[in-house]
């Protein structure tokens, strides 16, 4: 029998340990002199209140939805993969080198070319790591973390050795073909004469993140390789009794969530930078490991924690250009929503527990 109903686990933990990062964070921003209340106003304001904002929100919710599946995927399978952020910018160099081989026709004719492309580097990288856990033991966390650094050196030599602009100072490829710029929400909304700003870097990567979150849920719950590795997440010892290969379903965990990561540059290489830049991922593979903590592993709970956390990074930029609040101090805000939701999530849980225990003995007495 569990301790406390469903709902609660799912909706009152992570809104109870929102409210006590929100409430922490109100201090702080009185401690240095602010309104907490404008505070919060501005943030709304500057990640809903407009088009330009929201697709500036959408933009963000869309990477840590990728990151988010992607992190939720490995963990099914109890492997904690921290490589995101490498993954995705491999994932970047395999969009860029699809979008620069040829002078596409149209954006429909690339997208696909592109995802597969982004896809497979993106796996790729991830393989090696989850080679090295499945058949020599070495620990996930350790190799993917390590293989961020790799990433990162090798995409950098990677621009200025091959795909730099010769003569050109930035460390960024050339920009991509016209017929591989991604429709933004100002294109696809123009034809049902819906006004959205033309400038936000919101694109259809955000639909395709959405089919992403529901092909999860597909895999995860309805097909037998998702019961494989839920069932090796819950138990390795009865997986293997039941005849659960589990460096296979180590392997194909891994491979999943690497190349959902290297989807993701489908919406900030592809979509908004259209070319490759240097540390294109901007903490989004980080970032996603806390998505997928406070959104239970589920593709509803993800994609809501991805738009809480777009609507911080957004808001949070408007905090420090409006209300002169230190970006550090909203990168503190970000951190205590991940403390609070993640690291603490013991401290809202147990008297929650023994809450409803209490309550439950004394419906019984």
């Amino acid at each position: 029998m569990q301790a406390m109903p469903k709902w609660a686990d799912a909706i009152l933990i992570p809104f109870i340990s929102l409210l006590l990062a929100f409430i922490l964070s109100g201090l702080m921003i009185m401690a240095i002199g602010k309104d907490p209340v404008v505070a919060v106003q501005t943030m709304v304001q500057g990640a809903f209140g407009s088009t330009n904002g929201l697709g500036y929100t959408l933009y963000y919710t869309t990477n840590f939805i990728f990151t988010g599946l992607a992190i939720a995927v490995a963990y099914q399978a109890r492997l904690f993969n921290i490589g995101g952020e490498g993954q995705v910018m491999l994932g970047g160099v395999g969009v860029a080198l699809v979008c620069l081989a040829i002078d596409w026709p149209h954006w429909a004719i690339a997208l696909p070319a592109a995802m597969i492309g982004g896809a497979v580097f993106g796996a790729a990288w991830a393989f090696i790591p989850a080679y090295l856990q499945a058949k020599r033991g070495s620990h996930i966390v350790i190799t993917t973390m390590m293989f961020n650094f790799i990433a990162s050196a090798f995409v950098g030599y990677l621009l200025i050795n091959f795909l730099k602009v010769p003569g050109s100072m930035s460390t960024e490829s050339a920009g991509f073909p016209d017929g591989a710029h991604l429709p933004n929400f100002h294109d696809m909304l123009a034809p049902f004469g819906i006004e959205f700003s033309a400038n936000s870097p919101a694109n259809i990567a955000f639909l395709i993140a959405l089919l992403a979150a529901v092909g999860f849920w597909v895999l995860i719950w309805k097909t037998r390789l998702g019961f494989e590795i839920r069932s090796f997440g819950a138990s390795e010892t009865a997986a293997k009794y039941a005849g659960i290969n589990p460096v296979r379903i180590t392997i194909i965990a891994m491979l999943i969530s690497g190349a959902l990561c290297g989807l993701m540059a489908i919406n900030n290489v592809m979509g908004e930078a259209e070319r490759l830049i240097d540390n294109a991922p901007e903490g989004a593979g980080f970032i996603g490991i806390a998505v997928a903590l406070m959104g239970r592993n589920h593709p509803i709970g993800i994609v809501l924690a991805a738009l809480l956390f777009g609507f911080l990074v957004q808001g949070g930029a408007e905090l420090n250009l409006w209300e002169s609040i230190p970006r550090e101090l909203v990168m503190v805000i970000q951190g205590l929503v991940i403390l609070f939701t993640g690291a603490l999530d013991n401290m809202v849980r147990r008297p929650l527990e023994k809450l409803f225990l209490a309550l439950r003995k004394a419906k019984e007495a």
